[in-house]
């Protein structure tokens, strides 16, 4: 179909705002697409195409779905909205509108809003990039990191010319939500000259990363009295924030216009962005190197949680009711002065059982900080005897102050009777660390791996790219084996590329404990990979811009979720046998004391220590040391060390401390010592089939008679789920579950 059959369709079936309805008729799958899309522009969304159907006899299409742009989850965007057309060809030929859902579960832009997509459009002309910088790195973000191009080139933005953009954007025009931008300097460039005309100054404020490679997904520009970092600084929060979609499209998805001090008197938009982008970042590096260059935006105490009245009610509502079904449900709120909700945590009876036993190390997960969601959730998340991951607690936190992130680890142990974690993951940022060692005192702090690897590009990014350099860097913190070692490589590298005055590395270095693998090997992570970050607990259920409305139904379906696949879990380490790979007993011992997941991870180590040799090289009374060394490949070394008087054993290479399993280097001992068990001490109870049983012995061990008797409702009421699933599948397992109840209820009755 030509442009002029198109239009003429779209004139006769589109009229005046026509509503889709079922029956409609086009003369192509174009014209429907085109319709739909002009709908969407005058209803206020935007439409993709989404899935088609072909015949099953000569393959062609015969069916197609046009969804609304925010269907799904696979971008942060969308929401999973649920409306769209479907069309299908008829008998005539012509394709009609078969289905069809007009319901949103988002906000709609005002009508007309949205413009149909424009099939080609001019684009800017390429601006030339600014001097490079020096490869001496001092703390400071490198300009390539900091490009607004969103392509990895630095610019300078005053050579975009004024005409360029208002071009396409009249002077006067207000920015709003969906309003797009070819460039993230085109954004940076609009802003100004709408800030101009209603007089205030803009900053550029914080950007967000991908996880995956690190480039720039978002941006906010702010007004220049954001924040209160200088005495100049009121705190306003007017801001506009636009993030990438694709390789050359950036949406506004996030705006406030409201300032809290009076504006200037409107500038001439031809004199500004006079400033290069360079200088507008050395301008802005009090906002950049807060906090020893950790890129925190501390907010005021005062804001509280940012949700408002109406959403701590329906929170307030669903504690309660929580209240009403668990009795092990626990929750407490930090309130200031004047009455206003600042934090929120809670806390339901599974996940403070499940403290009882997984609680040991935990990740404070904060990925909302990093990724700018519309909830500031916090969760505390362990990993349980399957190595998934275990929900421990919930917050929503007021600020990034040390005040809130000590309010909710309080909150944590009051929760869980004052209990105090071996281990926790959590970012970098001083309110963060003070705060923990405020709380959990002895507890070890180790950084999270993705924030630490973001604070490298952004503070390395030019050494990076060099491959001598990252090879050393990453020899230097990975293989290093000792202290002595560490320092020692440490100090070549600095002297190496003349990286004394870089104050982040410096900084790094002080903190070596919280994120070098040598320095934590030797604390319990529950095996969490030193190089990675555990499993989101809430994946995909909960996104950055997940809406209130719908937090608390996600919410939940997430937790379900995860506590059906720890059921399967459990049943298949009850019901399953594990494949037995030798004749080793300490192999069939842990087959039947380990979960299969768990097994599996020991299986694999006792299968590699056949693949080594121990020899002994000393003794010492009763403890006798042996060099355990790979065959064939003498550059993998591990000393280990074995008392015959107890049995007690250990390793250089800490994965026993570190993971609770026995490494390959110390089963090959137990080999060549003919040690046909392993020892009690060295099987730990979190990781066995049994790991929820026998935790809590009395009341002490849980904090007081309360906590106690509310741990205990939920155990047995999460036994008698699964009883009552077995026992209702037929009549006989019915009347077979009810005579062995009504045994067990006697059996308690005499006890009495």
């Amino acid at each position: 179909m030509n442009k002029l059959d198109l239009d003429n369709t779209m004139t006769v079936r589109a009229k005046s705002r026509m509503q889709p309805r079922v029956g409609l008729e086009f003369d192509s799958a174009e014209a429907a697409q085109a319709y739909y899309t002009s709908y969407a522009a005058q209803a206020g969304f935007r439409i993709r195409i989404g899935q088609l159907y072909r015949s099953r006899v000569d393959g062609s299409i015969m069916s197609r779905r046009y969804v609304c742009q925010q269907e799904g989850f696979q971008t942060p965007m969308r929401t999973g909205c649920p409306a769209f057309i479907r069309v299908q060809k008829g008998d005539s030929g012509k394709w009609v509108l078969v289905t069809m859902k007009t319901e949103h579960n988002h906000d709609l832009y005002f009508s007309g809003e949205i413009s149909p997509p424009i099939i080609q459009q001019k684009a800017l002309p390429d601006p030339k990039p600014i001097s490079a910088v020096s490869s001496r790195t001092t703390g400071i973000r490198s300009l390539e990191d900091d490009d607004l191009s969103g392509d990895n080139r630095n610019i300078d933005l005053k050579r975009l010319k004024q005409e360029e953009i208002e071009s396409k954007f009249e002077p006067r025009v207000e920015p709003f939500t969906g309003l797009d931008f070819t460039s993230a300097s085109e954004a940076y460039k609009f802003y100004n000259i709408y800030a101009a005309n209603m007089g205030f100054k803009v900053r550029i404020g914080q950007l967000f990363r991908s996880k995956n490679d690190g480039s720039i997904t978002s941006r906010r520009f702010v007004c220049s009295k954001e924040g209160h970092q200088h005495p100049s600084r009121v705190g306003c929060g007017a801001y506009m924030r636009i993030q990438r979609q694709g390789t050359t499209r950036w949406v506004v998805d996030r705006l406030s216009k409201e300032h809290n001090h009076e504006l200037d008197s409107p500038y001439d938009t031809n004199q500004i962005n006079s400033k290069s982008f360079k200088e507008e970042l050395m301008e802005n590096l009090d906002l950049h190197e807060t906090n020893g260059g950790f890129s925190l935006v501390k907010r005021d105490r005062g804001s509280g949680i940012g949700i408002g009245t109406q959403w701590y009610n329906v929170l307030l509502e669903y504690f309660q009711n929580r209240q009403s079904e668990d009795t092990g449900f626990f929750y407490a709120t930090e309130v200031d002065d004047n009455g206003r909700c600042m934090s929120v945590f809670w806390a339901d009876g599974r996940s403070r059982f499940s403290c009882t036993q997984f609680g040991d190390a935990i990740v404070f997960d904060t990925s909302y900080r990093r990724s700018s969601y519309t909830v500031p959730l916090a969760s505390f998340v362990g990993v349980n005897h399957h190595r998934q991951p275990v929900l421990l607690g919930c917050a929503l936190i007021s600020d990034e102050s040390e005040e809130s992130f000590t309010w909710v680890f309080q909150a944590w142990a009051r929760a869980m009777s004052g209990k105090r974690p071996v281990s926790i993951i959590a970012d970098q940022d001083k309110p963060v660390q003070n705060a923990i060692a405020q709380v959990f005192p002895g507890t070890h702090h180790r950084f999270s791996p993705s924030q630490i690897l973001a604070k490298e590009h952004e503070n390395l990014g030019p050494l990076r790219s060099m491959e001598e350099f990252k090879f050393e860097f990453e020899s230097c913190v990975s293989q290093s084996q000792t202290a002595s070692e560490f320092n020692s490589a440490w100090g070549v590298l600095i002297a190496k590329y003349n990286l004394e005055e870089n104050t982040w590395l410096n900084e790094m270095y002080e903190m070596r404990k919280s994120w070098v693998p040598l320095y934590i090997r030797g604390t319990f992570f529950a095996g969490i990979p030193v190089d990675g970050d555990m499993k989101s607990y809430f994946g995909t259920f909960l996104t950055p811009e997940v809406r209130l409305t719908e937090f608390l139904t996600r919410y939940t379906k997430a937790i379900e979720h995860n506590r059906e696949e720890e059921r399967n879990e459990d049943s298949n380490s009850f019901n399953l046998q594990p494949v037995l790979h030798t004749k080793d007993p300490l192999e069939e011992q842990c087959s039947r004391l380990y979960t299969i997941t768990v097994f599996k991870a020991f299986q694999q180590e006792l299968l590699e220590s056949y693949n080594y040799v121990g020899i002994k090289i000393n003794m010492e009374g009763m403890v006798s040391r042996y060099l355990v060394q790979r065959c064939g490949n003498g550059d993998e070394r591990n000393t280990v060390a074995f008392n015959a008087s107890n049995l007690n054993i250990s390793c250089s290479c800490r994965m026993f401390e570190f993971e609770g399993i026995l490494c390959r280097h110390a089963l090959k001992i137990f080999q060549v010592m003919n040690v046909k068990e392993v020892p009690s001490s060295y099987i730990l109870h979190r990781w066995t089939k049994n790991a929820k049983y026998g935790i809590i012995r009395d009341v002490e061990s849980v904090g007081g008679s309360e906590d106690l008797k509310a741990l205990m409702v939920w155990s047995l009421r999460e036994e008698a789920r699964s009883y009552i699933d077995a026992g209702s599948a037929s009549i006989e397992r019915f009347k077979l579950a009810f005579e062995i109840l009504q045994e067990g209820r006697r059996n308690l009755c005499w006890q009495n």
